[in-house]
């Protein structure tokens, strides 16, 4: 016996346009499934408002109270309810036994190949549209030709499963065409060839960049490099409090740190990667800018976590994560700037959302365009990260020379990826 699938996920949509959307899973649990949640959320553009998770280790009950950023967001929720039913176990027990033996077939790569004459926002609106269509970005090259044309190779994987349909190929390549207008040459959609692999390319990143973009110095005795830099504007700090007497069973953390995009996200990811199992969490309302969370938490191992290094590593890896999610700096290559924006990757491998989609926006919004772009990989002795390279156009208007104008560009593209 078991429980309809109508009941597993349900999605109520606030009565006026300023009330927030309450969604509820109701599932068997899994390692990570608060993550695995909170990562599609993100991927539809949707923000967290509060939460609350509760597990027995069997049944895990989460409710989440979401609005979209912006609010002039077109949120699918159709798609959302399903995107998170495949999140969920089954709730039939013989499948729910045998899943964490069962190995998901990796999603099929397809390359998108679009061809056009060169404009400002040009990439971004590519990538809008791929985010619409949910269509994720694995990989992408971007080259722009000396005659002002553009080639586009986007590698992408169809959250719907559907691109191995001629509808849904076509229907991707007239919304693109649709909006490019005038500016479209062509576009091509074909299953990527064997000599092309889903695992993303290493990314060659000289010596001294990459020991500021991967700093991971949280000292606030010292001067950070500018890919670490808080906000001006904002004071950052992120304070963990450990309490083991609270209750006989659970650690308690009480997190404060500042609100930004992906916070709750960022968080789990954590838990998940450290295999903690969250047992009951409370995500409050962000008050004047800030996030108080309440995690009871446990080992792996169903016992609470007492050791003094364990939790010190804990913490560290935490605030971490709330202090620099994403990193953020702007480099020379020859004679032109480059900006490179990096992420740590979760231990399964997959990348943060809609970081390439952010960047772009905000590189759209400051009027500059991009010569080339691509996607990588960079392993460091603790983590993998996804890095995002963009080699911006000297002629675009914006000038990019002084020290001034790059600071103004990691400035926009940071408040554009945290939301502030």
């Amino acid at each position: 016996m078991g429980m309809s699938w109508d009941d597993v996920v349900l999605i109520e949509k606030g009565k006026t346009c300023n009330d927030p959307t309450v969604v509820t899973v109701n599932c068997p649990d899994k390692a990570g499934l608060g993550c695995d949640l909170l990562r599609v959320v993100l991927e539809f553009g949707l923000y967290v408002t509060r939460g609350d998770f509760s597990t027995d280790g069997r049944w895990c009950y989460v409710v989440l109270w979401v609005v979209p950023r912006p609010r002039s967001l077109k949120v699918n929720w159709e798609s959302l309810n399903k995107r998170l039913l495949s999140c969920c176990p089954s709730y039939l027990p013989a499948f729910y036994l045998n899943q964490l033996t069962t190995c998901s077939k990796p999603p099929q790569l397809y390359l998108l190949t679009v061809f056009s004459v060169d404009r400002k926002g040009l990439i971004h609106d590519v990538t809008k549209v791929l985010s619409e269509l949910e269509l994720a970005i694995q990989r992408v090259k971007v080259t722009t030709t000396p005659d002002g044309k553009v080639l586009d190779l986007f590698f992408v994987t169809d959250e719907m499963d559907l691109l191995h349909t001629r509808i849904r190929r076509e229907e991707t390549c007239e919304h693109l065409s649709a909006v490019l207008g005038e500016y479209c040459i062509s576009c091509e959609l074909q299953l990527a060839g064997p000599e092309y692999d889903i695992q993303q390319q290493h990314s060659c990143i000289s010596e001294a960049v990459a020991e500021e973009l991967f700093s991971s110095d949280l000292s606030a005795n010292k001067d950070r490099s500018p890919a670490l830099s808080a906000d001006v504007s904002k004071v950052k700090t992120a304070n963990i409090t450990v309490d083991n007497l609270l209750s006989p069973t659970h650690t308690l953390l009480q997190i404060q740190c500042l609100d930004q995009k992906g916070l709750v996200y960022d968080i789990l990811k954590i838990s998940k990667d450290c295999d903690i199992r969250i047992v009951h969490a409370r995500i409050s309302s962000s008050v004047k800018g800030y996030r108080s969370m309440d995690l009871f938490i446990q080992k792996e191992d169903g016992t609470k976590m007492l050791d003094k290094d364990n939790q010190a590593g804990l913490c560290s890896r935490l605030k971490e994560e709330m202090l620099h999610p994403l990193r953020v700096v702007t480099t020379n290559r020859g004679p032109d700037t480059e900006l490179l924006v990096a992420n740590p990757v979760e231990l399964c491998g997959k990348g943060r959302p809609r970081v390439f989609y952010d960047v772009t926006l905000a590189l759209k919004t400051l009027g500059i365009c991009v010569f080339s772009a691509e996607i990588g990989r960079h392993s460091t002795s603790q983590r993998q990260w996804e890095v995002y390279r963009f080699l911006l156009d000297e002629t675009s208007g914006f000038p990019l020379s002084s020290n001034r104008a790059k600071s103004d560009i990691v400035d926009k593209v940071r408040r554009t990826l945290m939301g502030w």
